[in-house]
């Protein structure tokens, strides 16, 4: 079985996150970059469904600009047997991003499509059930665990509001992962040498014969108003009356 999964550089969950003058989007430069945790996630069960036999193939993508090819590499020192890069110096949205993925879907003809359930950077949590849309394919989401109890049949646990919800799909299939799926690996010295030498395919969207025009219009992006400082009161008639009379809530 061949495993697709896919994998996004966003800026490092731990970086300070600067907006623009402008307000045309979050600055990005000198500032640290990393494999979306997500993606990780994605990485590290497509890894672990080799190690138990079910997979027998891991094409790590990533589509992006040139940085892009480092996170492949790390894609790589997990246990990915090879990368394809699609390169492309804009900002992909997340439906020129299933497209993009669709085609990528009929040239290496996978089993199953591994995604992280949403990006850091832009939350938009589509690109999983956008793909299936498109691909006519079943979608397993938010998934914490997966297993394969017959042939051709994927077991998805999702993780929903109500609890968990235990789905059957028959493969193909999208699946996009959760947080409490696994815990990725880290990726060792050997194994970040041998990432050096696997195989990274270059493609464009233009020789995947995908339009990325944008479908949404970003107006304005700003930072969050600074949090104002708490208040202790002394009694529940004060609360009252900070509610009534500033907040204006009751």
């Amino acid at each position: 079985m061949r495993v697709l999964v896919g994998i996004k550089r966003v800026i490092d969950y731990a970086a300070k996150i600067r907006v623009k003058p402008d307000g045309s989007g979050v600055d990005k430069a000198n500032v640290k970059m990393s494999m979306n945790p997500f993606c990780e996630i994605a990485v590290e069960e497509a890894v672990r469904l080799k190690e138990q036999g079910v997979a027998k193939e891991i094409i790590a993508v990533s589509m992006g600009p040139q940085a892009s090819q480092d996170t492949i590499r790390t894609a790589l020192a997990m246990g990915a047997d090879r990368g394809i890069h699609v390169l492309s110096d804009a900002e992909l949205q997340p439906m020129a991003v299933a497209k993009l993925f669709k085609a990528l879907v009929t040239k290496e003809d996978p089993k199953i499509v591994l995604l992280g359930k949403q990006a850091i950077d832009d939350d938009c949590n589509q690109t999983g059930q956008m793909l299936a849309a498109i691909l006519s394919w079943p979608q397993g989401t938010f998934a914490s665990q997966v297993s394969f109890p017959a042939e051709e049949h994927v077991q998805v646990t999702r993780e929903v509001d109500g609890g968990l919800e235990t789905v059957s799909l028959k493969l193909p299939a999208v699946i996009t992962t959760d947080l409490r799926l696994n815990e990725p690996r880290y990726a060792t010295l050997p194994n970040i040498m041998k990432a050096k030498k696997k195989k990274i395919e270059k493609v464009t969207p233009e020789e995947l014969g995908v339009d990325c025009t944008d479908q949404i219009e970003i107006l304005e992006v700003r930072e969050p108003e600074t949090r104002k400082g708490g208040e202790v009161l002394e009694s529940v008639d004060q609360l009252v009356d900070k509610l009534k009379n500033e907040a204006g809530v009751i």
